[in-house]
Formats: C-alpha cells, structure tokens, sequence
C-alpha cells in the first residue's frame, strides 16, 4: 500500500476519534477530556498497546457508523449484550464491549480491537439456534481475546500502528460497499505481510475457534453448535458460487478447520436441551425488519427450523403490529408474557407496540412498570425515554440525562435528549446533545458546526457556566479535526 493511501485510512479514521463526553454536571470536563486521547498514527513504536487498540477502535465506530446503516433495536441489543457477558468471562476478554448491530441482510459479524462487536441482522436469518449464533461471538471474541489484530503488526518487519489503522479501514471500506478493494486494504499494508497472511489468519482462526469453544462450553452452550454453523457457512459458499457469504471473506471454512473444531467439540460436554423461545423471538424481529414489504416470508422462515410456539407467536404479533392490529398483537404479547414471566423482551414489546400506535400513555405505563421490576432494562428506559419526550419533556431531559452517563456511545440516546432539551427550552442542552450524536455517527464536520451553534445560543442567554463547557467541547472537536489535517 502506498504512503499516499495510508494517509487517507488515517485521515477517514482521525476525522471521527471523538469521545462522547457525559452531559450529567456530575462529571468534571477536565475528566472527560483525560477519557480520551488520539492515538498518534505516525508512531513507528515497536508493539501496539492494549490502549492503542482501545483508542483506534472507537475511533474506528464512529467512521463505521458514518458509512453503514444501522438497525436501532433496544431489545436484540441487549439480548446480544446479555450473551456476551455469559461468554465474556470465559473467553479471556478484558475490555469493555460495545454492541453495534447493522441493517444488513449479509450474514456478518465482527469484533475489532477496543472491544467493539459488530452484527449484521442477516446473522440471525442463518443462525437457526442461539447456540450457532453463541458459536460465532465465542469465535469473534476469541479473536480479541488472543490480540490477532497486534499480532498481525508483529509480522511485519515494522510494526506501526498505522497498519493496523488501515486494516481496520478497510473493513469500513468492505462493509460500505468498498468490496475488493476494502478487503485487500484489510489484509494488510504491505506486501510481504499480504503474501504470508493466508497461512498466518488460518493459525489464528484456529486459536479463535479453541477459544470459542471453551468459552460457549463453560457458558453453557453446546460446543457442536460451532462445526455445525462452519458447515451452514460452507453450505451457503457453495450455493452462492463466486459471491460467499461475507463473515466467510475474512473467515475462510475449511473442511480441515472443520474436522479440527468437530474433533475439539467433541472432547467438550454438551448441556441438556434448553426450551427457551428467547432466541426464535429474536430471530422473529430481524426476519420481519429484513422482510418489511413481504412480512409472510419471515413467518416462513421463522418456520422452516421448527421454533417453539411461543415464538411463531411472538413474530405473529410483530407481523400484527406492523399491518395496524395492535390490539391483536398488545392481546398475543400480554398472554405470551403471563405465560413466560420472566422474559422482560415481551412486555417491553408490547410497550413498543404501544407507543407506535400512537398509545403514549399506555406505552409509557407499561415501561415504567416493567421498570419498577428491573430498573434498568434498557429497552423498557428506551421506550418510557421516547414517550416522555412527547408527554413531559421536563421529566424526560432529567432521564435521558441519566440515560447519557449510562450508555456514552449510544447516538441514539443523544438524539433523543437533544429533541427533549429542544421541547423544554433548554436550547443550548438541545444543540451540545445533537453534536454529540453526530460525533457518534462520524459526522464530525456537521458536529463542530452545531457546537459552534450552541455556544453562541448559551452566551446569548447569559448562560456562562453552559458556554463553558461547550466551549471546551468546541475547543475538542476542532482539535480533533486539526490532527486530522495534519495527516
């Protein structure tokens, strides 16, 4: 790779490196600027640090988040949280994880260095069982948990963070329709590192896959699930011809990697049979959002692995909801959710079922009564956060204020504090909250013009305590993009 295209990876990563600062007056600036720091792309350091790795794979977020599509789902969110921290604690990771989920039919999933998972909707389409999807999170986290990305750095003769910058682009590049030459730029910055790095990744592929394994069995998943979803995988490649399923691009199946694992798999204890419809219901909600024109065809599918009842149920409601039945879909989720008490994903639907038919108080009742049982279910605060903002925009800056120290990486939880502060007059709140969404998402250029806008709104209402903290923000944002030109 020429020196000319490392430094427009750099530039495409630098652009976006901006921590999201917590907007509660309980956390200091000064804090909040300590919290993060750009990694200097020009070092020529001899190893990249686990704060490296932490620093570029945020930064790396806010660039992904710029060039893909992303599917905004509070309950499979946190569904696919809870999984990983059963896995977590077996795999070997010590980093803190940040779960993005992608509207993509494509079957992927990623983990990048600095604890960032990434999953494509259409991983849930194939997946037939949670414990293949837990095989493919086993698998991913144990890429982070051996280091594969630094490791890689060592076998080039030197080792700079830069090329791990440029790998990490190029899959920005791949997911955003970059194709070949986002995967190339992936493998590797340099040629002698592209030449070995076939023999190498599968190497690494197979500590990922020892690691996956151990952790899914100590967990609690059956490690049979993992040869099992190599062979789906190796099923579809063989059906799709020249365009292979993209998780296998940077993941290649091979018959002997499969017999490794199913040798490995085979030495490990499975658990009994779990009859549990969480996942089926899951994989109900990205069939119907991937087949929103066609809402029979994820009935179909949903049907084809045999799910529990419960969940054919579950997606009729989703498919009720979508085609204006909601008291059909709130009656089937209020019977599913007396008949299985302790999954919080159902009266959270319905909650949300509630809130898209217009029913705000309804809706509202229902969050803040499945939170005065769990008070801190994310997709219960989501759903009391929105319809707040509609019924008492005073009572929903003051939860969304708290919302924001608890999810900092959230775009999302922003944007709905930026539309509550908006409502109650707190215009200078309102456009800080909003540039920090759009840091989130990548979109640094616009969020230093909507800072600048808030400082100017905050001096203007003699507001000098405000103006202050947006000032410092502003002074970070601008620094940001000034050690991006100067790449």
């Amino acid at each position: 790779m020429t020196n000319q295209r490392l430094t427009s990876f750099k530039r495409q990563l630098l652009a976006v490196s901006l921590l999201s600062a917590g907007l509660a007056g309980s956390i200091p600036l000064a804090q909040a600027q300590q919290g993060y720091q750009l990694p200097d792309l020009g070092s020529t350091s001899a190893a990249v640090t686990t704060n490296d790795e932490y620093r570029l794979g945020r930064a790396w977020l806010r660039q992904f988040r710029a060039q893909t599509d992303p599917w905004q789902d509070p309950i499979t969110q946190t569904y696919v949280r809870s999984m990983l921290a059963k896995l977590v604690p077996y795999s070997g990771v010590n980093e803190r994880l940040v779960v993005t989920l992608i509207d993509s039919r494509l079957l992927n999933a990623f983990a990048v260095p600095g604890g960032v998972v990434g999953v494509n909707a259409g991983l849930f389409t194939t997946a037939p069982n949670e414990d293949e999807f837990a095989s493919v999170l086993a698998h991913e986290l144990g890429h982070l948990a051996q280091r594969h990305y630094a490791r890689r750095m060592e076998r080039v003769e030197e080792t700079q963070l830069p090329t791990m910058a440029a790998m990490l682009a190029g899959m920005i590049f791949a997911a955003g329709g970059g194709g070949g030459a986002g995967i190339a730029a992936m493998m590797g910055s340099q040629a002698a590192f592209i030449q070995d790095q076939l023999a190498y990744s599968r190497r690494f592929e197979q500590e990922a896959d020892r690691v996956g394994l151990s952790a899914m069995s100590k967990a609690g998943y059956d490690p049979q699930a993992m040869p099992e979803m190599f062979r789906t995988l190796q099923k579809l490649a063989a059906l799709q011809g020249g365009n292979p399923p993209e998780f296998l691009l940077t993941h290649p199946v091979t018959e002997s990697r499969i017999s490794d694992t199913q040798a490995r798999a085979d030495q490990l204890p499975s658990p009994p049979h779990r009859d549990d419809p969480t996942y089926a219901m899951i994989r109900g909600r990205a069939l119907v959002m991937l087949n929103q024109d066609n809402p029979s065809q994820a009935m179909t599918t949903l049907e084809q692995d045999d799910p529990p009842q419960a969940a054919v149920r579950y997606l009729q409601a989703l498919i009720d909801a979508r085609q204006s039945r909601p008291d059909a879909a709130l009656k089937t989720l209020d019977e599913l959710a007396e008949a299985y008490p302790d999954l919080s994903m159902i009266p959270a639907t319905a909650a949300e079922v509630a809130y898209d038919a217009g029913r705000r108080q309804d809706a509202l009742t229902r969050a803040q009564h499945l939170l005065r049982l769990s008070p801190r279910y994310y997709p219960a605060q989501w759903v009391q956060a929105e319809a707040l903002v509609q019924t008492s925009p005073a009572q929903a800056f003051d939860v969304l204020r708290d919302m924001s120290e608890q999810y900092p990486e959230d775009p999302g939880v922003f944007g709905l504090l930026s539309e509550a502060a908006g409502r109650t007059g707190r215009d200078a709140w309102g456009q800080l909250a909003r540039a920090e969404q759009l840091q989130l998402e990548g979109r640094i250029d616009t969020a230093i013009r909507q800072i600048d806008s808030a400082e100017k709104v905050a001096k203007q209402n003699g507001d000098y305590a405000m103006a202050s903290r947006i000032e410092q923000r502003h002074k970070d944002f601008l620094g940001y993009r000034e050690t991006m030109r100067n790449f």
